[in-house]
């Protein structure tokens, strides 16, 4: 058995109020909620020193994982990162003054407008993941790789009950 978290404390103070609940899925969900803010924390705290937050590298990250040109619409970047299309002006606006991103008239729409990654914003984006995996990797550490693959694959499953409707 592992050490107590907090969260066998929650799950524990339930008990003795409400002996009737089974909360192995409180327990399991305040985990998950509990490991992503933490480690999204980290990682935002990291990509501050490239002088960008969380939902930048996201628009960084989605242009370069497009493959070159690095070029995509404000629409499919609005699409792939779930924001509203005036989310995503602001996060552009920002980053085209910072020099990371450049937008152009879309040559096959008149009305339409392309994103391309800058060479700074590529060079940007490629420290920032690394610095993201970094910590990552770090906070999984005492796992070995059958551990890991395990991990990947309930994570995955639940992940698959989560988000059917």
């Amino acid at each position: 058995m592992t050490t107590k978290d907090p969260v066998d404390a929650i799950t524990a103070q339930w008990a003795v109020v409400r002996p009737d609940l089974e909360t192995d899925p409180m327990a399991v969900f305040g985990r998950v909620y509990r490991i992503a803010r933490a480690m999204g924390d980290r990682v935002e705290k990291a990509y501050v020193r490239f002088g960008i937050s969380r939902g930048e590298f996201d628009v960084l990250a989605t242009l370069r994982r497009s493959g070159e040109p690095y070029t995509l619409s404000p629409r499919e970047l609005s699409a792939t990162l779930m924001l509203t299309t005036g989310g995503m002006t602001g996060r552009l606006d920002k980053l085209e003054r910072a020099g990371l991103l450049s937008r152009s008239p879309d040559p096959h729409d008149r009305r339409g407008l392309r994103v391309t990654l800058s060479e700074r914003g590529l060079a940007i984006v490629d420290e920032a993941v690394s610095a993201g995996l970094e910590l990552q990797r770090a906070a999984l550490g005492e796992f070995d790789e059958a551990q890991l693959e395990q991990l990947q694959e309930l994570l995955r499953q639940l992940l698959a009950g989560t988000v059917r409707e």
